[in-house]
C-alpha cells in the first residue's frame, strides 16, 4: 500500500506548520482529513486557521472537516471524534502533532507555562489517542503517529529546558508503551522527529529569519509521515523514526529540495546526538 486514498486522518494542530503539511500530503492521495486545532480566528502572529487549512486540503484533492478543538479537554475530543465518524464513517489514522514549547530554565518557567506544555503535549496526546482508539481498533491498517523525539537521557537535553524536555518525552513514552499494549490488536504506534530544524511559525518566533533560513521545509516531515502511514501497521510499530534517515532508506537522495535557503547547511534539531 502506497496511498492514503479514502483513509481518514485525525490530525491535531493541523491549521499550520508540520500538521498542515502532513494533511496536504494525504489530501493529494485523496484522503479525508479532520483538522483538530484551536485556531478558528486569525492569530496576530501565527498564520492559518482551521478553515484556511480546510481550503488548502480540498484544493489538494482531499476532503476536510475543520473542528475547533482544545485537546486538553476530553469532552471536546469526544465530540470531535463523534463528528468525524458521522462525516467520514470512522478514523484510520491519528497524528499527534499539537505541541507547546517554552525553551526556558526552571526559574524562568512559570507554572502556567509548565501546565500548558504538560496539558497539550502529554495529557493532550494521551487523551486524543484514548478518544480515537475505539475507532482505530475497528480500522483496517490503523496508525498512530506522534511527533516526538527518541528518548535520549543525556543531561544536556534536560539542563536548559527541563520542563519542555519532560513534556516531549512524555509524548514519546506514550509511543513506547502503547506500541506494546496494542501490538496484538494491530494498531501501529510510531514517533517521527526531524534531523534538522523545521521552518515553522514557532521556529520563527524563537530564532527569527536567521534560524528560518537554516531550516528545512515541513515537506520533509510530511513525506516521511506518508512513508510511515502507508506501511503495514502490524509490522511497523514501536519505532522512533528520524525523517532524513527514513527517507534515505526509502531511496531519497536529494535533500537540498527541502532547504528553505538553497545551499544552506540546516541546523540540527534537539534531542539527537
Amino acid at each position: 500500500m502506497n496511498t492514503l486514498k479514502g483513509k481518514t486522518l485525525f490530525i491535531t494542530g493541523a491549521s499550520r506548520g508540520i500538521g498542515l503539511a502532513i494533511a496536504r500530503r494525504a489530501a493529494r492521495d485523496g484522503a479525508n482529513v479532520v483538522i483538530a486545532a484551536k485556531t478558528a480566528e486569525p492569530h496576530p502572529k501565527l498564520p492559518g486557521t482551521i478553515f484556511s487549512a480546510a481550503e488548502e486540503i480540498e484544493r489538494e484533492g482531499g476532503k476536510a472537516l475543520p473542528l475547533m478543538v482544545d485537546i486538553r479537554f476530553e469532552e471536546q475530543l469526544r465530540d470531535a471524534v463523534k463528528q468525524s465518524v458521522e462525516r467520514f464513517g470512522g478514523i484510520d489514522i491519528l497524528v499527534n502533532n499539537a505541541s507547546a514549547i517554552s525553551l526556558t530554565g526552571t526559574l524562568e518557567t512559570p507554572m502556567k507555562k509548565f501546565d500548558l506544555m504538560f496539558g497539550v503535549n502529554v495529557r493532550g496526546t494521551y487523551a486524543t489517542t484514548q478518544a480515537c482508539l475505539p475507532e482505530l481498533l475497528k480500522a483496517k491498517n490503523p496508525h498512530v503517529l506522534t511527533l516526538s523525539p527518541p528518548l535520549n537521557m543525556k543531561p544536556k537535553w534536560f539542563q536548559n529546558h527541563v520542563a519542555y524536555t519532560m513534556a516531549k518525552y512524555g509524548m514519546s513514552m506514550c509511543v513506547l508503551g502503547m506500541a506494546e499494549e496494542f501490538r496484538e490488536q494491530g494498531v501501529a504506534f510510531n514517533a517521527l522527529w526531524p534531523r534538522t530544524v523545521i521552518a515553522t511559525a514557532a521556529i520563527n518566533m524563537i530564532g527569527g529569519q536567521e534560524m528560518m533560513e537554516a531550516s528545512r521545509t515541513p515537506e520533509i516531515m510530511s513525506d516521511a509521515a506518508h512513508a510511515i502511514l502507508t506501511r503495514d501497521s502490524r509490522t511497523c510499530t514501536g519505532n522512533f523514526f528520524i525523517d532524513e534517515d527514513l527517507l534515505r532508506e526509502a531511496g531519497v537522495k536529494d535533500f537540498e529540495k527541502y532547504n528553505v535557503k538553497p545551499g544552506a547547511q540546516p541546523l540540527p534539531d534537539f534531542f539527537l546526538d
